[in-house]
């Protein structure tokens, strides 16, 4: 692989009206657009400034910074080997007024003292410095990372922090782009040089979540390709250019009237009421394409990578950004990826595990009894990490008791992206540095480039597509961790999630929340356990707060496709596998199911199913996650899921489910059904519902 050159190709120019997609995905007509954006428009007009209330998940504007921390962009460019030559190359194409820092992250020898700000000096008329702690931040000048040392900003001023090895190894350029992005947001911009290792990429993340730019140096150009090919094939990179083509387009981006823009003024105030029509198009059209509503999200994030959007595509208006949406659906599907973006870690949070391995789990095990299941939910859980960080914590919590209680912990996400990659289960050296070397050695398996989750852990986890703002809830949960998901939510949105969220526990269940997030008006609901890491009980109340169960249903996600069978072997296999159907249910007191496919397909229907499955509205379709009735599309999927990667009968705990006004309490039951003339495994799904408790004698 190391002879492959691979590019990314820059986004497009301009913003000219373009020939209409034949996208099928994206067939939506300027009529239908038009009719949402006057509703959202009424909507919006019908309702003023709501009154002041607690923030829920934070403010809603950026924090105000000094004055010097807004003013201009901060590139930060990262190097090892090889790298001088293709900054001093960067610097010598780069305009010297371009109002933008340049500050220089390379991995330098610790015993030794550094000539990088001499050398660079005779490439640039900008003053070239080497960094001391304290040391403030100036626009056209470039700054140098001294040895043995690594980086921060903080309010426009350079920390110096002692080394920090990590598993072995010094990460000065993630460390520093993290805190760039922290600090500068948009106005963050990260280059990546030449370098033999994938210092860089998890810092890269983070710039682009904050709404930055991210460029990286092609291969063909970069004497060792390694640490821009990492931050490449991990997706994180705008532009792969060559150095000197980096210099002129960074004098381009700092010219986009946005950044012009942001350098006074606060990024939520660049479009003002005007410009709610054309931000309302935006939204429609991601609806259209992904059925997510983000005009319920923060709109400060929003606005920020739409920004980002805009200066990728040489677009000054988002008039004219909305209107070339129209025609473009790569570009949409690129918005949408980028409005997902979340920055997460293994262990993040040390504190807050700690008190979930030693006291929250515990209990939980505590509580629950010989023969039941520990559930947990995490709702918008990006690439995994925290997944698998609770399941790891479990596994150890378990481990610490002397007990084997069988446990599942459902992941939900809106990313198909997120879920793949926390479905596959492998991360990078530098994803598991904040991984403790006993549990690296027990719950992950060493790979090339990289760590995979023990199956174990991985045998735990079951991850789905779930949009936690119009889809069902999981219920009986144990433990529920959703931490910075409802920092990106609006507050009305965050009113109607909490109170699920209460539904969706146990009596005894658990409630973990980000560091900077709150309960607000529903404090009520849940006890504090510990407010500074935000852990919560479910607490009791009297009337049980109105839980908002949303009626769009999240779209199929069919099982792999089975090769073709013999049509004749098919009609005798359907016979077989309909007796075998036969023989699980006479002994399972026959309660209503139905027989699917591997594509999820009902082949037959057995008893009176009504109560659960219906047909909906438009081109008709016997798959079973499309014809579920409200409440039921998770759970099912979930057990779906489960049979197929078990290979095995799965049931699930009782949940409640809303009929015809009234709560019921239901299981499934999803049963691999195997004959020897089957060519595809088929399931049997079986809905049994359970009765009410009897009231007291008097």
């Amino acid at each position: 692989m190391a002879g492959r050159k691979k590019r990314v190709e820059r986004t497009p120019k301009g913003a000219p009206e373009a020939p209409p997609s034949d996208d099928p995905g994206m067939v939506v007509s300027e009529e239908e657009i038009d009719a949402e954006v006057a509703a959202e428009a009424a909507a919006q007009a019908a309702v003023e400034e709501p009154a002041a209330e607690e923030p829920m998940a934070g403010p809603l504007e950026e924090p105000t910074r000094p004055e010097v921390a807004r003013r201009f962009a901060v590139v930060g460019v990262g190097a090892s080997a090889g790298g001088l030559e293709a900054f001093t190359q960067l610097l010598s194409h780069t305009p010297p007024e371009t109002g933008m820092a340049f500050v220089l992250i390379s991995h330098l020898d610790p015993a030794h003292e550094s000539m990088l700000d001499e050398i660079l000096g005779r490439a640039t008329a900008m003053p070239v410095r080497q960094v001391t702690d304290g040391m403030a931040l100036a626009p056209n000048s470039v700054y140098v990372i001294p040895p043995n040392f690594g980086m921060e900003l903080a309010e426009g001023v350079f920390r110096l922090v002692p080394r920090a090895e990590g598993q072995g190894r010094h990460m000065p350029v993630d460390h520093f782009f993290r805190s760039l992005a922290e600090h500068h947001k948009s106005r963050a911009i990260g280059v990546i040089l030449s370098g033999t290792n994938s210092d860089g990429m998890l810092g890269m993340k983070a710039i682009k979540a904050e709404g930055g730019v991210t460029f990286a140096q092609d291969e063909a150009s970069a004497k060792f390709s390694e640490m821009p090919r990492a931050a490449i094939a991990a997706g994180w990179v705008d532009y792969v250019l060559p150095p000197d083509q980096i210099g002129r387009e960074l004098a381009r981006v700092v010219r986009h009237p946005i950044v012009h823009a942001k350098g006074a003024t606060p990024i939520v105030e660049i479009w003002g009421p005007a410009d709610r029509a054309n931000l309302n198009r935006v939204f429609a059209l991601l609806r259209a394409s992904s059925g997510v509503d983000f005009s319920q999200y923060r709109l400060t994030t929003i606005r920020r990578r739409i920004a980002r959007r805009m200066i990728l595509n040489r677009v000054d208006t988002l008039e004219a950004y909305a209107r070339s949406l129209r025609g473009l659906p790569a570009e949409v599907r690129a918005l949408y990826e980028d409005l997902l973006i979340t920055v997460t870690t293994f262990f993040r949070d040390p504190a807050t595990f700690e008190l979930l391995e030693n006291k929250v789990l515990p209990q939980i095990i505590r509580a629950n009894s010989p023969g039941s299941q520990i559930r947990i939910w995490v709702p918008g859980s990006s690439t995994g990490e925290e997944v698998y960080s609770i399941a790891i914590a479990l596994s150890d919590a378990q481990r610490a008791a002397g007990t084997t209680l069988p446990a599942q912990i459902f992941a939900t996400d809106v990313s198909d992206k997120a879920i793949e990659k926390a479905r596959n289960g492998f991360y990078s050296v530098n994803d598991v540095v904040d991984v403790s070397p006993k549990r690296l050695k027990r719950y992950f398996v060493k790979e090339d480039h990289g760590y995979r989750i023990d199956k174990s852990i991985r045998d735990l986890c079951v991850f789905a597509k779930q949009n936690v703002a119009a889809d069902p809830p999981f219920s009986n949960l144990d433990l529920l961790s959703c931490r910075n998901l409802l920092i990106y939510l609006e507050p009305t949105l965050q009113k109607r999630v909490i109170p699920l969220f209460h539904y969706a526990l146990k009596t005894s269940g658990f409630l973990m929340l980000g560091s900077a997030e709150t309960l607000g008006t529903f404090s009520d609901l849940f006890l504090p356990l510990d407010k500074t890491q935000r852990i919560y009980t479910k607490r009791r109340v009297e009337h049980r707060p109105f839980a908002d169960f949303p009626r769009r249903r999240i779209p199929d996600e069919p099982l792999p496709d089975a090769p073709a069978e013999d049509p004749v072997a098919d009609v005798r296999s359907a016979g077989a596998i309909a007796r075998e159907a036969d023989r699980i249910v006479l002994g399972r007191f026959g309660p209503p199911g139905v027989i699917v496919d591997e594509h999820l397909q009902i082949t037959q229907f057995r008893g009176k199913t009504s109560s659960y499955l219906e047909s909906g509205a438009g081109v008709a379709s016997f798959n079973v996650l499309k014809m579920a009735r409200e409440g039921l599309v998770v759970e099912l999927r979930s057990a779906l899921e489960l049979a197929r990667k078990s290979d095995a009968r799965h049931r699930t705990e009782p949940f409640t489910v809303r009929r015809e006004g009234e709560q019921k309490t239901l299981s499934l039951e999803v049963i691999p059904v195997r004959t020897t003339l089957a060519g595809a495994r088929h399931f049997l799904v079986l809905f049994e519902e359970h009765e009410p408790p009897a009231a007291p004698r008097p």
